[in-house]
């Protein structure tokens, strides 16, 4: 009978580990756009499993509400994204943020782009619903909607799409992300920039690793360790602890714009 005891006592205790390794895997959501970059997503898992022991699986969203989803249920979890989703992530307190790649472009600003010889300022007031502008980002819906009082309404995929919705005559201006326009501006020649006061401020946040609150303090240390230690696999000069305070401007830019970051949705 005691031997009996002792032994279902240690097949309980190995039932145990075995589910606090199964909990320990977590995933680490990638944006859209990093379908493109698959193989630089699992790169940036692998380093972090390596050297947290922390199992990190690579999962590249379908969409973003696909993320929020995850976070909202509390799922242990982590994504690397933008001030768009961090500042909702933020403002519903569903989410910690631990590091941030340091790059030279991890902050970005919101550029009104449109033809030459035209006058911004006129079309920021007498047009304002003419203005184009990427869907959930920053330097798009944030920007546009901040500039114009919540009025600009053409929503696009992209920045290539709000910059050509000018060229089809559909839009007078947009809203794009000054590192697009400064790689992509020569495709688009007859066009000008214009930087709106308190909108087109280069601090907006960008490259942000954050951890769901399904992920336990002790496991979100060993990440951000981790990430500390892989600047190179991130593409980056060094990472750097993140604060939170660091998103004020782009929730501001929400706030500005009529976005409601607890009720946004794509």
């Amino acid at each position: 009978m005691k031997r009996l005891v002792i032994g279902m006592t240690i097949v309980a205790m190995m039932i145990g580990l075995a589910g606090t390794a199964v909990a320990g895997d977590i995933s680490c959501w990638f944006p859209p756009g990093w379908k493109a970059k698959s193989a630089q997503a699992k790169q940036i898992t692998d380093a972090l499993t390596q050297k947290s022991g922390i199992n990190v699986k690579p999962r590249i969203a379908g969409n973003y509400p696909q993320i929020l989803r995850a976070f909202t249920a509390g799922e242990p979890c982590l994504v690397y994204v933008g001030s768009f989703v961090q500042a909702i992530i933020r403002e519903r307190g569903i989410g910690v943020p631990l590091v941030q790649a340091v790059n030279g472009k991890e902050f970005y600003a919101s550029w009104m782009i449109y033809p030459t010889g035209g006058d911004p300022e006129q079309i920021l007031r007498d047009n304002p619903e003419k203005i184009a502008f990427t869907v959930g980002a920053s330097s798009g819906e944030s920007g546009a909607k901040a500039a114009t009082g919540g009025k600009a309404k053409i929503r696009v995929a992209n920045h290539g799409a709000a910059a050509n919705a000018i060229k089809a005559g559909a839009a007078k201006a947009a809203f794009v992300k000054n590192w697009w326009w400064q790689g992509n501006s020569k495709k688009f020649p007859g066009f000008s920039v214009y930087q709106v006061k308190g909108v087109s401020d280069q601090k907006n946040p960008d490259n942000v690793l954050t951890a769901s609150k399904g992920v336990s303090a002790e496991v979100r240390e060993k990440i951000s360790a981790a990430a500390m230690a892989s600047a190179g696999i991130f593409g980056a000069k060094e990472m750097r602890r993140f604060d939170r305070k660091t998103l004020d401007f782009s929730v501001g830019l929400m706030h500005g714009g009529g976005i409601d970051p607890l009720t946004y949705g794509w």
